[in-house]
């Protein structure tokens, strides 16, 4: 997936300035694609020179601010991407080389790291059942409401996993640091 495809899909849920579309990302798809304003912002003008997109400054706003909206050709190129096969998630995890390290070289001071990294989760999994518990628990939600709670609940299920994973290799280092 392309950066570029992430922001499409945003602006098509509700056309933004650069400003409000980084803060919006961050809250949202940033949970899953992560981006800095920067690259943003580059993204943005990559997009309107496609013409993908098109801005225009806003009356009333701060100088120079102006606001994104996805022509037809954007949606095209979202429909086209959409339609062409994902890869399989990858692990790309430098915990699993510094953990096959540790059983090479002996103990590296391993835990400390794993207990910070279930801190992260730990915060990750109640930050995403705030929102579950905001947004999702009306008796009936409408389809777009029903894929976003789909999406949410992979968040939390992967959070789930890293908490249980790393739980798991905490207890396994410390019982091999008492052997």
């Amino acid at each position: 997936m392309s950066l570029q495809h992430a922001l499409l899909t945003s602006l098509i849920e509700k056309p933004s300035s650069g400003y409000e579309l980084a803060r919006r990302f961050d809250k949202s798809i940033g949970y899953f694609w992560h981006a800095s304003h920067q690259q943003i912002y580059r993204e943005l003008a990559r997009m309107e020179a496609q013409a993908w997109v098109i801005s225009r400054e806003v009356d009333g706003g701060r100088a120079g601010k102006r606001l994104f909206e996805v022509l037809p050709t954007g949606q095209q190129e979202l429909r086209r991407w959409a339609r062409e096969p994902s890869e399989a998630l990858q692990l790309r995890d430098e915990m699993m080389v510094k953990l096959r390290a540790d059983a090479s070289l002996g103990p590296l001071g391993l835990p400390e790291e794993l207990q910070r990294r279930l801190q992260l989760h730990q915060e990750k999994l109640c930050a995403y059942q705030k929102i579950e518990a905001r947004d999702f628990k009306q008796p009936k939600l409408n389809r777009e409401q029903q894929i976003h709670y789909l999406i949410l609940k992979a968040g939390i299920a992967f959070e789930q996993s890293q908490i249980s994973w790393t739980q798991d290799a905490l207890q396994t280092l410390r019982q091999l640091a008492t052997d």
